[in-house]
């Protein structure tokens, strides 16, 4: 009897142990799927609210949709969109320089790779509109996502020059073919030899983890190759630029005197760091030393999963890169800055990029959301808040008069040569892609009215 009573103890604890793990699959999926959603939620909290001047609510506030008032909100099909890219990108519209001024050769471009994480978008344009000398600059958003709600929002920007691209060859305005997702396509884990009697597309090459491509990851990449190569060789107004781009995405907060630090790099690069190609006002950390590293800059071997936020060229350093567009465009992974980093490390006579790091950053990531973040909390205020109230404490530390250079070689793990990617871009057709896009010629700029 009790060895009866122990095996059924045993059976109702199994029972319970499944239930629980089965649960857990079902929360976690939901979670995942649910996560831009709730990362997208309209709900902007008093507490952030509260460290935002109120002249900047406007880019917090959520307009009703479906307002039949206004027919720019309605929906818009595939054919659409994609005239409304063209005209736009056409027409290279740069809002507000009739105040502040034509783009000039020296003139700071802050370019913004933009997807759909609109909550993110709001924040990073309150924490630009409150940097100093953000009217010097030009802010370039580049959109791989035609939406009218985020449109409208970066058409309501009136501190500094506007101007919107638009990428042409996205998932939205692919649905069916590529670069979206071909029917014909090859399952992403076929194998090699069914892929070979499905006859579907490309199935000769699978990457080096013989997976087939995912579309939703190869576009990330591709945007921003077609990104930089839009704003160094195909719009007139940076034909004869000079100055430095800052690229920075979606999911970015600025602080509030990051082109002063910006300005004193360049300057202190000149002096220490002449080879310094790259700088990077981001950094990675999960706690900031403020108090010691506000004045601080680290300049040490260039790698991708470190220097990645908030990095800062010129078209010399965009030249260097697209002498060696080849290895950036078929190597094997898709991500744009590992395949930046297989480039650095095969220049030719050449050491790898050097960059002039931030040590106290002046751009954070506050993206709790997104293709590689699935966090079972996707409150973007929480993360917000958080910086907010580190630049409030320690406002006493910005706009520094000098930095402090250090030398850093980096470590074992740091400066480790790639051996190969992480897979994803084996399709032949992305590499060709990839490599067309440079072979695009600068368009002449057209003056079309938008009603």
């Amino acid at each position: 009897m009790p060895r009866l009573k122990y095996a059924t103890f045993l059976r109702v604890l199994v029972i319970l142990g499944l239930f629980c793990v089965w649960l857990q699959i079902m929360v976690s999926s939901g979670l995942e799927r649910d996560g831009e959603e709730l990362m997208n939620g309209n709900d902007t909290s008093e507490q952030v609210l509260a460290l935002v001047p109120q002249e900047l609510h406007k880019y917090l506030t959520v307009h009703p949709k479906n307002n039949t008032a206004n027919t720019t909100d309605l929906p818009k099909n595939i054919t659409e969109i994609r005239r409304a890219i063209k005209r736009y990108n056409d027409a290279q519209t740069i809002y507000n320089e009739d105040i502040y001024g034509p783009v000039l050769n020296d003139t700071v471009i802050i370019a913004i790779q933009v997807h759909t994480r609109l909550t993110y978008l709001r924040h990073l344009i309150v924490s630009l509109a409150q940097a100093r000398d953000i009217e010097r600059t030009l802010l370039v958003f580049s959109h791989d996502y035609y939406d009218e709600e985020i449109n409208s929002l970066v058409r309501t920007i009136d501190f500094t020059k506007v101007m919107q691209i638009f990428y042409p060859f996205s998932i939205q305005t692919h649905p069916n073919e590529f670069p979206g997702v071909d029917p014909n396509d090859c399952p992403r884990d076929a194998k090699f030899e069914q892929a070979i009697k499905l006859k579907c597309n490309n199935a000769l090459h699978p990457d080096l983890h013989g997976h087939y491509r995912e579309a939703k990851y190869t576009q990330t990449k591709h945007h921003w190759w077609w990104k930089a190569n839009r704003i160094f060789n195909q719009l007139q107004s940076t034909a004869s630029h000079t100055g430095m781009v800052v690229f920075l995405e979606e999911d970015h907060y600025v602080a509030e005197d990051f082109l002063h630090v910006l300005n004193l790099m360049r300057t202190t690069a000149d002096k220490t760091c002449p080879q310094c190609e790259l700088l990077s006002l981001g950094t990675y950390l999960k706690t900031y030393q403020y108090h010691a590293t506000a004045d601080k800059v680290e300049i040490t071997p260039w790698h991708s999963s470190i220097h990645n936020m908030g990095m800062v060229f010129n078209r010399t350093v965009w030249n260097s890169i697209m002498s060696l567009q080849d290895q950036f465009c078929e190597y094997d992974d898709y991500n744009w800055d590992y395949s930046l980093l297989h480039l650095s490390q095969n220049r030719k006579g050449k050491e790898k990029f050097k960059v002039m790091m931030c040590k106290g950053p002046r751009v954070f990531h506050i993206g709790e959301c997104g293709l590689h973040h699935k966090k079972s909390n996707c409150n973007a205020n929480l993360v917000i808040s958080k910086v907010q109230k580190l630049l409030q404490t320690t406002k006493r530390l910005l706009y520094p008069k000098r930095l402090t250079a250090s030398i850093n070689p980096g470590g074992a793990k740091h400066n480790k040569k790639l051996v190969k990617g992480n897979g994803g871009w084996g399709d032949r057709r992305d590499q060709e892609m990839c490599t067309n896009m440079t072979k695009i010629e600068r368009q002449l700029k057209k003056y079309t009215y938008f009603a």
